[in-house]
């Protein structure tokens, strides 16, 4: 049960910091390039729609049978995890490139500095930060309910989102710039790897398979996945070169 917590926890902290620095990108070159009221505004908004999704729809889990929650829930983890997980692998390789958050700053104060003299600046860049916030913040809502919830862990997984949340507040606040030296290529696909993992484990618990060892089995699944992720970024590697002037998709 221990090793169960923890893996809940650690997934939702990193999947969750990988979302919310890039929220938080956004956040901080609209509060930089135009001011901080619509930057925050638009931020406490979105928060607010979040959280009233978790109220309404939270609670309609407990009425769904437990089987079935932990193959839908897995079959889910599997898709989102294979998502993340496939840009990380062709990211790893040179096959698109890296994603730069420095560079997604300078877009988007590019973007905001080009509305200055829009007289709905305001409204524009609060809008911004709203969706910013909502689109990452739905992600991390998503993951939280789906790591929690097959296993009755939704508070420990919540646990690892919030102290993902207050980790890239204190550093970014601190620095007052975006995180750019964050390592986002590896946690995407340590992510990757342990959703997947996740998700192949429910899906098996769903469909009545006992996996040998019982939650010790989740270790075996992310080896393997792991072993042929390697595997697969080194092959890739090996036929593809980096491409010139890339942009990270």
């Amino acid at each position: 049960m221990h090793e169960l917590i923890l893996s809940t926890v650690t997934a939702s902290f990193l999947a969750s910091f990988v979302e919310v620095v890039e929220a938080f990108t956004i956040v901080l070159a609209v509060g930089v390039t135009r001011s901080w009221r619509p930057a925050l505004t638009g931020a406490a908004l979105a928060l607010g729609v979040l959280a009233a999704l978790v109220l309404a729809f939270g609670p309609l889990l407990a009425l769904v049978p437990i089987t079935v929650l932990q193959y839908v829930v897995g079959v889910l983890l599997v898709l989102f995890g294979m998502r993340w997980l496939r840009k990380a692998i062709l990211r790893s390789a040179g096959v698109i490139a890296l994603r730069d958050e420095e560079a997604a700053f300078s877009r988007q104060t590019d973007a905001l500095a080009r509305q200055a003299d829009d007289r709905r600046a305001d409204y524009l860049a609060g809008v911004a930060a709203f969706k910013a916030v909502l689109l990452e913040g739905v992600e991390v809502v998503f993951i939280v309910i789906a790591v929690g919830a097959a296993h009755g862990q939704t508070l420990y997984a919540g646990l690892g989102a919030l102290a993902a949340f207050v980790l890239v507040m204190f550093i970014g606040l601190a620095v007052h710039r975006p995180l750019a030296r964050v390592p986002e290529n590896a946690l995407k696909f340590v992510v990757g790897l342990m959703l997947t993992s996740f998700g192949i484990f429910w899906t098996g618990e769903g469909l009545g398979a006992e996996w040998p060892g019982e939650d010790l089995a989740l270790l075996g699944i992310f080896a393997i996945i792991a072993a042929a992720s390697f595997a697969m970024a080194r092959r890739l590697r090996n036929t593809y070169a980096v491409p010139a002037g890339g942009i990270a998709r």
